[in-house]
């Protein structure tokens, strides 16, 4: 691992993490093909599992669909090793997400124990966890089902959180990570999705992706970055999104199915984000925890540092 991406990672090892924080880490170091990393930080998220199944629990008691975020990893983990206490944590985690776990009258999981409310952040925390673990059906239902709420069709880019129950919005920007979430999910989704069987899932989550992506380009910064709500520049300038973005385009791009000219502006976006990475590997400038209100540091920037990069490495040497 080159010189910066190793400070990068340590940083991300030595921070603390709730559970989807942990997920982000576990998701940076198996996309960076470091299994070893992953089976340590899975076991430790199966230790810490509540008894409903939820792993990685620290902290934040309600989360719903946050532990989820360890999913892929986690399944990818149990693979590699057929440990069984990696097998048994996940299929409780399973359990929850499937059975378990407070929903509404179509199946849909809320974000949080203590709400009916669907938050952005959970189209890429739940999904692709169902996916991995061979429910591509419910993983698309699940997704379409918070695009559906959260999507704002006039300006074509996410809303934060809805209200199911008064079927209002209670948090009604269009937050700059909370659309990262989004288009990265999509991302995972369609890596995760058996090509031959979801074909036209398949295309409709890239044309999707490329809407999103087009919304949201116009609203960068002088500085190349985006504010933290994307078109409220009375918000502060955050740096996660942009390596979000980076990380969608290239991997479309290695896939083949984003216009070749979307290189350059990840490579802006890359840039741009270099240029916020101290000298001990933290990114600063993310959208900060814990509180997520104020730029600092965070877990999910570090870890998607880490995704942006390796997908920028493997598109320049196999996707060309």
């Amino acid at each position: 691992m080159e010189g910066r991406r190793k400070k990068a990672a340590l940083a991300l090892l030595s921070m603390q993490r709730h559970s989807w924080e942990q997920g982000m880490a576990m998701q940076a170091f198996l996309e960076c093909g470091h299994m070893d990393v992953v089976t340590a930080l899975a076991k430790e998220a199966v230790y810490r599992s509540m008894e409903d199944g939820r792993p990685a629990t620290i902290g934040v008691m309600d989360g719903v669909t946050d532990p989820c975020a360890v999913g892929e990893a986690l399944c990818a983990a149990c693979q590699t090793t057929q440990d069984a206490e990696l097998i048994a944590g996940r299929d409780k985690l399973l359990e929850w997400a499937r059975h378990k776990a407070p929903r509404n009258k179509d199946g849909i999981c809320y974000h949080l124990t203590t709400g009916h409310e669907f938050w952005v952040d959970s189209t890429y925390m739940l999904p692709p966890f169902l996916a991995a673990a061979g429910y591509p059906e419910e993983a698309l239902h699940t997704f379409y089902a918070y695009f559906h709420a959260l999507y704002d069709e006039k300006v074509r880019l996410m809303r934060h959180k809805w209200e199911d129950d008064k079927k209002i919005f209670t948090h009604d920007v269009h937050w700059g990570v909370g659309n990262g979430w989004t288009l990265t999910a999509m991302i995972r989704l369609i890596r995760l999705l058996p090509a031959e069987d979801y074909e036209k899932d398949i295309l409709r989550l890239q044309n999707m992706t490329k809407t999103l992506l087009k919304s949201a380009l116009p609203y960068r910064t002088s500085n190349g970055l985006f504010y933290d709500v994307l078109d409220d520049p009375c918000t502060f300038v955050e740096t996660n999104f942009a390596q979000m973005c980076a990380y969608t385009m290239y991997e479309g791009l290695r896939m083949g199915w984003l216009p070749a000219e979307y290189e350059q502006e990840a490579d802006a976006l890359c840039d741009a984000v270099n240029a916020q990475v101290d000298e001990y590997g933290f990114v600063r400038g993310v959208c900060g925890a814990p509180t997520f209100d104020k730029p600092g540091i965070s877990p999910e920037g570090q870890a998607f540092y880490l995704m942006m990069e390796q997908a920028r490495e493997k598109y320049k040497k196999e996707g060309k």
